[in-house]
């Protein structure tokens, strides 16, 4: 089955674009379980929860090596960079990918897939759209901190190899069949908003916000998107009172309408407070949380 994304190709001017453009959301997701035969083995765990004074010597870091010689080419496979794209500023980076291994057929759900961004270290990025003929598709890192996956993304370059899972997951979010669907996240849900949309029908079913905090970036998603998702101004530190009155200006019914809620734990879970306290029950409340 082909998925067809909402890119740059699907411009309000709708311009061809050269080749195929998606879009991706970032998810955080450092620990991993990995299946051996007879045992599962968090074994990235092990090392996050370690937390020895100068443990991370010479000695330790080839010990993680080795680890990582043994175990992950029983795990990864890998594919190629097509091109990076930078917004301005480049605090959020778009990553087109061809990755011939993995067959997107059968992608039914929102998935996820676990990107290698250093030795023994994972992070999820989750496609909104993707190609199975070519088997390509893009993601989104955001880029503003300077963590592992940001600094990943930073270094790539067209014609790099990246290095993921064989086993793609797919995420807990499944829009509701016949209600309205109300997708609200931040900068590092723009994939699975996007993604989220493509699996309604029909379209006029589904509305979203996603707060953002760069004014350019505001303006960017506009002009690179079409979509019914509205760029929200960040007006606090985590997002949810800068979505939660924009949630107020539409006036949503309390019956037959369910709020999807991505982002950072902290947003998700202050969000989906607000919303019980407008008189929203939980079942209308569907959450996931990428990061702290």
């Amino acid at each position: 089955m082909m998925i067809t994304p909402i890119s740059r190709a699907y411009l309000k001017r709708q311009k061809a674009s050269h080749h195929c453009h998606f879009a991706l959301l970032t998810v955080n997701s450092p620990i991993i379980t990995v299946g051996l035969p007879l045992m599962r083995v968090s074994f990235a765990c092990f090392f996050v929860s370690l937390n020895i004074p100068h443990m991370e010597t010479s000695t330790f870091f080839k010990f993680k090596q080795k680890a990582g010689n043994l175990l992950e080419p029983r795990l990864l496979q890998t594919g190629k960079v097509l091109e990076v794209r930078p917004w301005t500023p480049s605090t959020l980076i778009e990553i087109d990918l061809h990755l011939p291994l993995t067959d997107m057929e059968h992608w039914e759900q929102v998935p996820y897939i676990k990107f290698k961004v250093d030795p023994l270290t994972y992070r999820d990025y989750t496609p909104s759209g993707w190609d199975a003929e070519t088997r390509t598709c893009t993601i989104f890192v955001d880029a503003l901190h300077n963590g592992p996956g940001a600094k990943w993304a930073r270094g790539l370059k067209a014609g790099d190899t990246v290095g993921y899972f064989k086993k793609i997951g797919f995420t807990q979010h499944q829009p509701d069949q016949t209600s309205a669907v109300i997708a609200l996240g931040d900068e590092s849900s723009v994939g699975h908003l996007l993604a989220l949309q493509k699996m309604v029908l029909p379209h006029t079913r589904f509305s979203g916000g996603i707060v953002i905090g760069n004014d350019e970036h505001r303006k960017q998603f506009n002009e690179f998107f079409w979509t019914p998702i509205e760029p929200v101004e960040r007006r606090d530190i985590y997002g949810h009172h800068s979505l939660m009155e924009w949630v107020l200006k539409q006036s949503y019914s309390l019956e037959n309408t369910i709020f999807y809620l991505t982002g950072n734990n902290t947003m998700v879970g202050q969000l989906r407070k607000l919303l019980k306290q407008q008189g929203y029950p939980s079942s209308q409340i569907k959450v996931q949380g990428f990061w702290s």
